[in-house]
This record gives structure tokens, C-alpha cells and sequence, in this order.
């Protein structure tokens, strides 16, 4: 098992505070710091999800996408206020486009995360393939002005959308005198 990397530092800019992680160890808890966690044994799917969530589920592909499936309805529900999901960027799979659908922002890390092995040597393991990390909830500027620093990102334009909408653009970096304008464009 591996344990969460340094991006849960920009995870609690962005949340405010992690009041759960319902993937987690007792190991994983002590870096990360959730006001409460679910390890294997507490069965983090039978349990209720609420407040502002990190999930770094489990990679297995007969687990996560449970995992994401309780993320969206305790987020549909309204018991999740807001969550950043670090998993593989798996966007060919079922579960990947489950979460790009509540997502509002998206971060593609430079390079492979590093995750921090717990053999107590400081060894840092490197999944096979890059990651995304995904926000979902009302704040993707801050999300992505956060995690810019790890990589390239975007926000994720809802599916109630439609072409010919008019969207609000923001982009970021502007000017003080931008500041005050708005762009338009027509998705």
C-alpha cells in the first residue's frame, strides 16, 4: 500500500479543512489529517460521506469505481460539500467519465505523482501511469490557481451545457484592469 503524496498540502488551501478521507490507514491519516477516515476494516462504502472529502481510493478496478459512484451521490444528495479526487488518468473507463460529469476542474500533473511508500526508508513510489486530480464543488478557480503549480488544468464545463450557451469566461492572470471586465463566449 501507498500512501497519499504532498498534494494534500494544496488539497486543504483549496477544501479549508479535510473532514474526511474514506480511503485511508492510520498510517495515511497522519499526513493527510482528516477530521475522520475510514481504513479497510470501517468499510469506507457502508459508511456516510460528508463535508469536504480528499479521496485517493483504491486502484483496483473492481473497487474505485464504487468509490466514485458513492462520491457522486453523496455529492448529488448534498451531503459532500466539495472533494479533490487524485486517481490515474483512466480516461477510457466508466468511472473516469462519472467523475469528469460532477467534476468542475481538473488538474493533469507534470510527470507521475510520487507516492510515499511506508517502509519507513522515505522511498517514494511511482504508479505506471500519470494521474489527475479532479475538484468538484463550487470553487474551481481556486482549485486550479492552487494546483497550477503541479500541472496543466481546466474547468470542466457542466453536461446541462448545451452548444449555443453563453459562458462565462475568467481567465486567469488578468490584468487589475481586466479584473473588472468579463468575457463572453458561446460554448
Amino acid at each position: 500500500m501507498v500512501y497519499t503524496p504532498e498534494y494534500i498540502e494544496a488539497a486543504r488551501i483549496v477544501l479549508g479543512s479535510v473532514d474526511l478521507d474514506p480511503a485511508s490507514s492510520d498510517v495515511a491519516n497522519q499526513l493527510v489529517r482528516a477530521k475522520q477516515y475510514y481504513t479497510i476494516a470501517d468499510d469506507g462504502l457502508s459508511q456516510h460521506w460528508s463535508g469536504n472529502i480528499w479521496l485517493n481510493p483504491p486502484y483496483s478496478s473492481k473497487l474505485i469505481s464504487h468509490f466514485v459512484n458513492k462520491l457522486r451521490d453523496s455529492y448529488q444528495y448534498g451531503d459532500v460539500s466539495q472533494a479533490i479526487v487524485l486517481v490515474n488518468n483512466a480516461t477510457e473507463t466508466r468511472w473516469f467519465g462519472t467523475l469528469i460529469e460532477i467534476g468542475s476542474a481538473i488538474v493533469f500533473p507534470h510527470g507521475r505523482v510520487k507516492f510515499l511508500v511506508p517502509d519507513n526508508t522515505n522511498n517514494k513510489g511511482s504508479p505506471l501511469q500519470g494521474q489527475a486530480v479532479i475538484y468538484i464543488g463550487n470553487a474551481p478557480h481556486v482549485f486550479l490557481e492552487v494546483f497550477s503549480g503541479f500541472g496543466w488544468g481546466a474547468l470542466l464545463i457542466p453536461k446541462t451545457v448545451k452548444e449555443g450557451d453563453i459562458c462565462l469566461i475568467t481567465p486567469r492572470n488578468r490584468s487589475k484592469e481586466q479584473e473588472a471586465s468579463t468575457s463572453l463566449t458561446i460554448c
